[in-house]
């Protein structure tokens, strides 16, 4: 007998399968574009449609720390046993595990904050220039 060969996607017939409802969807913008940051907790939740920057199928369902960027790749820190490991995935195979929405929310206030110095440095600016003309 031949030996059964043991490539990177062996035995992922069943891992990799999407729902009936899933197939042929390219994932949504809203899971890819979702504010990350170092030291933010996500569960890896492999998309198969994607190819690159996917994990091998030991780490999907996973909780890992995000540790750093490279691109657009996000390096997730991933504990396999007793050992650390470093993943480099790509958005649409992580999922957040903290409020997405919370998350926007300190956004859209730090955006604020940052439009009320901006327009106080404005007032200030107008205020030199008048004086000086």
């Amino acid at each position: 007998m031949v030996k059964a060969p043991q490539g990177l996607r062996h035995r992922t017939r069943r891992i990799f399968r999407k729902s009936v409802r899933e197939r042929g969807a390219v994932p949504p913008l809203s899971s890819i574009l979702i504010p990350y940051k170092i030291g933010d907790y996500v569960h890896i939740d492999v998309n198969p449609s994607i190819h690159q920057g996917m994990p091998h199928r030991r780490y999907i369902g996973k909780t890992g720390k995000i540790i750093g960027f490279r691109g657009r790749a996000i390096i997730v820190e991933v504990m396999q046993g007793s050992k650390k490991k470093q993943l480099t995935l790509f958005p649409e195979h992580i999922k957040p595990a903290f409020n997405v929405t919370e998350r926007i929310n300190e956004i859209i206030q730090k955006l604020k904050e940052l439009n009320k110095i901006r327009a106080e440095q404005r007032k200030l600016m107008l205020q030199i220039l008048g004086k000086v003309k």
